[in-house]
């Protein structure tokens, strides 16, 4: 299909269902405390979409179940909503996707259950939330795909974490997954360059041990082979003339 650069009604129409998305997954990152379950979240989500108007992007695709990938402890993603409980403590990836004017846009914020947790998870969410980061800032016109890959992957590395080499970002648009891919590692300067009027969704996906998995029987939960812990964030980023914009950033989200 090759890579789709928007134009600037489009662009507009995906600033727009970007908006929108960043304000349920702030109302839902609001929302978890312990004791409720994942498809408590899944039914706030639901809410939520009737409220603003909007179509879900996941629901349906490749026929998942949900509205949300909810992504608790050692699932690395496309966790289901079920009757799971949350503890104080524990770790959640919380992915969504919003259809907008036939635009997509796709955001995860990964969130800490409760007033606390182990220095060890409370690490890998702050070492994913940064990493996310320092694959935004590499995106300018003329750079590479690479550059992006490369300072995530150096980050967490540099933290003592791991990247999950075959879950990567990706182009999106009129499509949730276009090209190119964006994976969370690379070599700077190789790969395909990145041009204005693109959107990619960043998406560091990390692991407290080793980066092999299991997929369960549902047939879409991805699981740490190890049982260590995993955590997901993800925004989807416009490539401008001079830089970037985030079209999911969340109100009073600190840019890392």
């Amino acid at each position: 299909m090759g890579i789709h650069i928007k134009n600037a009604d489009e662009i507009q129409a995906m600033r727009e269902g970007g908006k929108i998305l960043a304000a349920i997954l702030k109302d839902l990152e609001l929302y978890v405390q312990p004791g409720i379950t994942t498809l408590d979240i899944e039914k706030k989500a639901e809410q939520l979409f009737k409220g603003y108007m909007v179509k879900p992007g996941f629901k349906g695709f490749h026929g998942y179940p949900a509205i949300l990938c909810i992504s608790v402890n050692d699932e690395i993603v496309h966790g289901i909503p079920n009757d799971r409980v949350l503890e104080n403590g524990d770790i959640l990836s919380i992915d969504c996707g919003v259809k907008y004017k036939n635009l997509n846009t796709d955001s995860a914020v990964a969130i800490i259950v409760g007033e606390d947790t182990s220095p060890k998870a409370k690490k890998l969410v702050n070492t994913c939330k940064k990493a996310l980061w320092c694959g935004i800032k590499e995106v300018k016109a003329g750079n590479k795909v690479g550059d992006i890959g490369a300072a995530i992957e150096k980050y967490v590395k540099g933290s003592g974490f791991s990247i999950v080499p075959s879950l990567t970002g990706h182009g999106i648009g009129y499509q949730l997954h276009e090209e190119p891919h964006v994976p969370n590692y690379g070599k700077k300067g190789k790969g395909n360059a990145l041009i204005p009027g693109m959107v990619i969704a960043i998406e560091p996906i990390i692991v407290a041990g080793s980066p092999k998995y299991d997929t369960l029987d549902d047939g879409w939960t991805i699981v740490t082979r190890d049982g260590d812990l995993s955590i997901q964030h993800e925004h989807s980023v416009l490539v401008t003339e001079t830089g970037y914009e985030v079209l999911t950033l969340r109100e009073g989200e600190k840019v890392l």
